[in-house]
């Protein structure tokens, strides 16, 4: 199974490729790189012709260019956020006012997004949000309340917030779906997390009173949930079949290492690396099955149970064939970089969340045995 790709998308392809390769060379600041990306007109290529300055192609393009993008090596997008889920989110639930407003810098990569859901002690529980925001007389929000694991919360000028906007309310009730800007000093502090890896891409956001506008409420007052599950489902579609062209890099490198080291003469090796070939055939056909279909309550959960579980096995599949050498960073110790570590070395320590992130698997296993099944639901403790 494969995408029969036109005459039109071969050329779209040839122009992505071109460009990238034009650009991606010294593109290392990536603030920077959003605006170069935006001023070009490849972010929210998938958006539809909505008039917010970006440029309109077909599903299939949309895929050739996150394909080409992927193999470009060009730097990790800071900008994914706002243009993969908050603009599909405007799209579907926002007013004319607040389309008109967030989309074109968003387009433009000037503004840049964190997605305030996760709490402490609620882990993938999105309904436990404890985050209150109470309205003002003058019908401003005043938000109070803690997120944690919010990707790039460092480098973000905005964030979208779910939180309590009901007294009482409990569990996914009295929900509100908020647009609260980041720059506000002594009413939200940002905290990086440091990982395994030695890097801090996420961080706790503090929020004290922080203010968001009554305008910057999407989808109405009390309609949080459905606005986030709304979101939930957009986290998984053409950026997948990115992902996969990410994947088979990956497992180039464990085969040639595999190879290197000798280990490819072990047959249980051997089968290992098969299967993980394997698994990402089966994962890029399920891609193109669920791709651009709709109402489909199960995709998302089976999309991160198969990739998620495949890239921690491919981490500890890198470091077995490695044997002793795994535990050999790639430059000698040094006071000025005393935590270093090699492209295989950092995907086995940061796939360890892999299963955990984004929903953990317990939760997409609840997921597709109740929405999909129809088994009962889970019983739930006293919140």
């Amino acid at each position: 199974m494969d995408f029969g790709f036109t005459a039109e998308d071969e050329a779209f392809r040839r122009e992505a490729r071109d460009w990238l390769s034009g650009h991606v060379e010294g593109a290392s600041d990536r603030r920077t790189w959003e605006r170069t990306l935006g001023k070009a007109g490849w972010i929210g290529i998938g958006w539809g012709s909505g008039g917010y300055g970006n440029r309109s192609v077909t599903l299939t393009q949309q895929v050739v260019w996150a394909e080409e993008y992927a193999r470009s090596g060009a730097p990790a997008r800071s900008g994914h956020i706002g243009e993969n889920l908050l603009a599909p989110t405007l799209l579907a639930h926002g007013s004319a006012e607040q389309k008109a407003r967030f989309l074109p810098p968003v387009a433009l990569g000037e503004e840049l997004w964190c997605q305030g859901y996760s709490e402490p002690g609620a882990g993938s529980d999105l309904a436990g949000v404890r985050t209150k925001a109470e309205r003002g007389p003058d019908g401003t929000y005043r938000v109070t309340g803690q997120k944690i694991w919010t990707s790039l919360a460092h480098e973000a000028d905005w964030c979208f917030v779910l939180a309590r906007t009901e007294a009482e309310s409990r569990r996914h009730h009295g929900l509100s779906f908020l647009l609260v800007p980041m720059d506000q000093p002594g009413r939200i502090e940002v905290r990086p997390i440091r990982q395994l890896t030695g890097t801090s891409d996420f961080n706790e956001v503090f929020f004290d009173g922080a203010q968001a506008r009554a305008e910057h409420v999407v989808g109405g007052e009390g309609a949080g949930w459905k606005v986030a599950m709304s979101l939930l489902g957009f986290e998984r579609g053409v950026s997948t079949l990115a992902q996969q062209i990410g994947f088979a890099g990956e497992l180039g490198r464990v085969v040639a290492d595999a190879v290197r080291s000798g280990a490819v003469r072990d047959p249980v090796v051997r089968e290992r690396l098969v299967r993980q070939w394997a698994e990402l055939r089966v994962m890029r056909w399920n891609a193109l099955r669920t791709l651009g279909r709709a109402g489909d309550a199960g995709a998302p959960s089976v999309a991160k149970l198969l990739w998620a579980g495949w890239h921690q096995r491919l981490g500890e599949l890198a470091m077995q064939v490695r044997g002793a050498g795994a535990s050999v960073g790639p430059r000698e110790w040094a006071p000025s970089s005393p935590y270093e570590l090699d492209a295989l070395q950092h995907l086995f320590l940061f796939s360890r969340a892999d299963t955990i992130y984004g929903g953990s698997d317990q939760v997409q296993r609840t997921i597709i045995a109740e929405r999909v099944l129809g088994l009962p639901r889970e019983p739930k403790g006293v919140v």
